[in-house]
C-alpha cells in the first residue's frame, strides 16, 4: 500500500464493499468509487451506494453494465426464485457468470483514465457460496491478464479475501464504522436496508456473522 496514491473501489453499498471503502480511506491518499447497474433485482442498492459515498466524501461513478443481465439466466438478474441453500454439485443460482471479471475489466479501464493503479474489491473466498470469481486464484489471474492487456501495473486489493462474515464485522469495528455498516448498508437480495428481510441467503449470512461477532465483542 502507498498512502500517497489514489484507489478505485468497486462499490455496491453492501456490507463488504462499504467495509472496503473505509479500509481504502485509511490506506490511500484519495478514494474513488465505481458502482454498476447490471440489471439486478432492485435499484435500491444504487441509491444506498451513492448516499454512503456522499457521506464519506468520495467521488461516485455509476456505470451501465446492463448487458450482463442478457448473457445468462440467474436469480439476481432474472425473475426466478433464488436458491436458499448452495446445491451440492454446483453454485447457487445467485451466481452471475462473468460478473466480477467484467467489473474488474471496466474498473481497470476507468482507473487507467484517471492514472489510478490500485483497485479494491470486496470479494471473499471465505463466503458460503464459493463463487469461482471470488477466489484468490481468479483475482491473481485477472490482475495479471488485465495488466498484460493494458500494459499497466494495476494492483487489485482484496482485504476481505480470507475473512468470513464474522471477521468482516470485526474489521468494520476496527475501522470505526461498525454502526454505519450495520445501519446504512444494503446486503439483502430483496432490497431492504440494514437488517434486511432476514430470509434470503445474503441476510442469513450477514446476520450469522453479526451474531458471532457480537458474542466476541462483549468479551
Amino acid at each position: 500500500m502507498n498512502k500517497n496514491e489514489p484507489a478505485l473501489v468497486l462499490f455496491s453499498g453492501g456490507q463488504d464493499s462499504t467495509t472496503c471503502l473505509y479500509w481504502a480511506l485509511q490506506n490511500f491518499s484519495t478514494v474513488h468509487t465505481l458502482c454498476f447497474t447490471y440489471g439486478q433485482r432492485h435499484s435500491k442498492e444504487i441509491e444506498v451506494a451513492r448516499a454512503i459515498a456522499n457521506n464519506a466524501d468520495v467521488s461516485f461513478q455509476l456505470l451501465d453494465a446492463s448487458i450482463i443481465s442478457k448473457l445468462s439466466v440467474n436469480s439476481l438478474t432474472s425473475d426466478i426464485e433464488m436458491d436458499q441453500e448452495k446445491p451440492e454439485d454446483s453454485y447457487p443460482n445467485t451466481f452471475v457468470p462473468g460478473r466480477n471479471l467484467l467489473f474488474l475489466t471496466f474498473a481497470a479501464v476507468i482507473a487507467r483514465s484517471h492514472a489510478i493503479r490500485h483497485i479494491v474489491a470486496g470479494v471473499s473466498e471465505a463466503d458460503y457460496s464459493g463463487y469461482p470469481d471470488c477466489r484468490d486464484t481468479f483475482i491473481l489471474s485477472a490482475n495479471a491478464s488485465i495488466n498484460l492487456a493494458m500494459d499497466e501495473h494495476f494492483q487489485i486489493h482484496t482485504p476481505l479475501m480470507w475473512r468470513d462474515k464474522t471477521a468482516v464485522w470485526q474489521l468494520a469495528d476496527e475501522l470505526e464504522v461498525f454502526d454505519i455498516v450495520r445501519t446504512q448498508t444494503l446486503t439483502c437480495y430483496n432490497g431492504i436496508i440494514a437488517e434486511g428481510c432476514g430470509h434470503c441467503p445474503a441476510c442469513k449470512l450477514r446476520q450469522q456473522g453479526l451474531e458471532n461477532y457480537l458474542k466476541i465483542r462483549r468479551v
